[in-house]
């Protein structure tokens, strides 16, 4: 995850409870990032600020212009932090947990060494929130997605804490990204069809389903130009998807389809003993 200040720069969470920041242009670990006591699941920047969430239900903040960054520590979460992600604006980080709980906390409660509750704790949820996405284009929307038990993709007012709108996937949610060009908002999912769904918003009327992982399609992230995206899932292989479209100027007709690309570089990925990745219901 690189921020846009700092475009060399790649934060890892780890299964030992460490934060590395690795500089992509000399190849090295510059840093390592402790605080946590359990492995890290989560991380979200915003600026020079990186905020990470783990097993051990804390959320632990890092100003990386300092030599020695200084910690500040949100709790609110009683299970694993398995969702992070702040506004574009840079004044609300959301936080999803694996109690159901969406949290959401300004930035300006960040000046104390530690802050004991959110401004707003949301348990609409009745699975894990792992999926959220702000929206580019609505100040305030942000959308959240639920695991196995709930399956929904809910929109919320972060200003009142409103519930604007709750749609059933039918599976479980494991990411969501927003279009920057079109009213469009893309999930991916997990049992039975680990696959994703591109939705028009506000209708929620699904345009596209895309078929081709074989397990639940863990992350989504989408190109510079936000064309195409890319899902990275539990079978272990990126597929890169235009689905996105031109901006309105530049329209064209894209047909959604998935293409594998063979690997740049090949990267290890540790099982559980159960088989899973993460073990995030």
């Amino acid at each position: 995850m690189c921020p846009e200040a700092n475009a060399h720069v790649i934060a890892v969470g780890t299964n030992g409870s460490q934060v590395q920041i690795h500089d992509t242009t000399s190849l090295t670990m510059t840093r390592v990032l402790t605080g946590h006591e359990n492995r890290v699941g989560s991380l979200a920047w915003n600026g020079d600020l990186l905020s990470s969430g783990g097993r051990d239900a804390k959320i632990l903040n890092y100003d990386l212009r300092m030599s020695h960054p200084r910690t500040r520590t949100l709790l609110g979460h009683q299970q694993e932090v398995c969702g992070l992600k702040w506004s574009p604006d840079g004044t609300t980080l959301a936080s999803g947990g694996n109690e159901n709980f969406l949290c959401l906390w300004d930035a300006s409660m960040m000046e104390s060494v530690t802050t004991t509750a959110p401004r707003l704790c949301l348990k609409e949820h009745q699975a894990a929130v792992k999926a959220l996405a702000w929206c580019p284009f609505q100040r305030r929307l942000l959308a959240s997605g639920g695991g196995t038990l709930d399956r929904t993709i809910k929109f919320w007012n972060t200003h009142t804490g409103s519930l604007l709108n709750s749609v059933d996937t039918g599976s479980q949610v494991c990411a969501l990204l927003w279009s920057q060009h079109n009213k469009e908002l893309v999930s991916s999912h997990g049992f039975s069809e680990n696959q994703l769904c591109l939705w028009k918003y506000p209708s929620m009327a699904k345009i596209k389903e895309l078929k081709g992982h074989t397990a639940r399609v863990l992350h989504l992230d989408q190109s510079p130009d936000g064309m195409t995206v890319v899902s990275a899932a539990a079978d272990e292989t990126l597929r890169f998807w235009e689905i996105m479209g031109q901006p309105q100027d530049k329209q064209k007709q894209f047909v959604g389809k998935g293409i594998l690309l063979p690997p740049l570089n090949t990267i290890s990925m540790a099982r559980s003993s159960s088989g899973t990745f993460g073990g995030i219901r």
